[in-house]
């Protein structure tokens, strides 16, 4: 049996620190209404609870993109899974991720939608690994910036399981994964 890991950032933490994001969102977006962009599966989570704290209206909508598979490090190889179902053509868009790591995902992503003409295009990221940048890009709104650990937990996983943890942890060989 595997044993559940021990909070990394708590539940209490991240529901704090969401607010604050959702907080500042609401403020710089009010009079708007954006569309929030979740990136599949893992922002899911985030995406729930940063819109139930915001005081704005919003849309959502959402992509998948893959690097990972089953791997704990990117295989550096970025494929789009599901596009959008909506235009954002004039829109603003907030992308909202669960961590930025590489940046190659993330610039992968933003030079899909800006083609797509939006109004604006920011960006929303839970956790940021800025130790591991490979590209020269940032989130416009952070939620915590963490060292270069492999997280799972509140939607993040390794090969699909400990997405519904309610807090973030950092995965070893005692609690199921391996750190290569």
């Amino acid at each position: 049996m595997t044993q559940l890991p021990c909070a990394f950032l708590t539940r209490e933490e991240i529901s704090t620190r969401v607010r604050e994001l959702a907080e500042q969102i609401s403020h710089d977006y009010a009079g708007c209404e954006p569309i929030l962009v979740g990136i599949l599966r893992g922002a899911v989570v985030f995406l729930a609870d940063l819109m139930r704290e915001m005081t704005i209206s919003a849309t959502i909508d959402f992509m998948a993109i893959s690097t990972y598979g089953d791997a704990t490090t990117s295989s550096g190889e970025v494929r789009l899974l599901k596009d959008l179902d909506e235009s954002i053509e004039g829109r603003d868009v907030l992308v909202v991720e669960d961590i930025v790591d590489s940046g190659r995902t993330l610039q992968f992503l933003l030079n899909t939608l800006r083609v797509r003409r939006p109004r604006s295009l920011k960006v929303c990221a839970l956790l940021d690994k800025p130790s591991r940048r490979v590209v020269d890009l940032s989130a416009d709104y952070v939620g915590f910036q963490i060292p270069d650990l492999f997280v799972i937990g509140y939607g993040l996983d390794w090969a699909g399981r400990f997405r519904n943890l309610p807090y973030i942890a950092v995965l070893s060989e005692t609690n199921g994964g391996s750190q290569t």
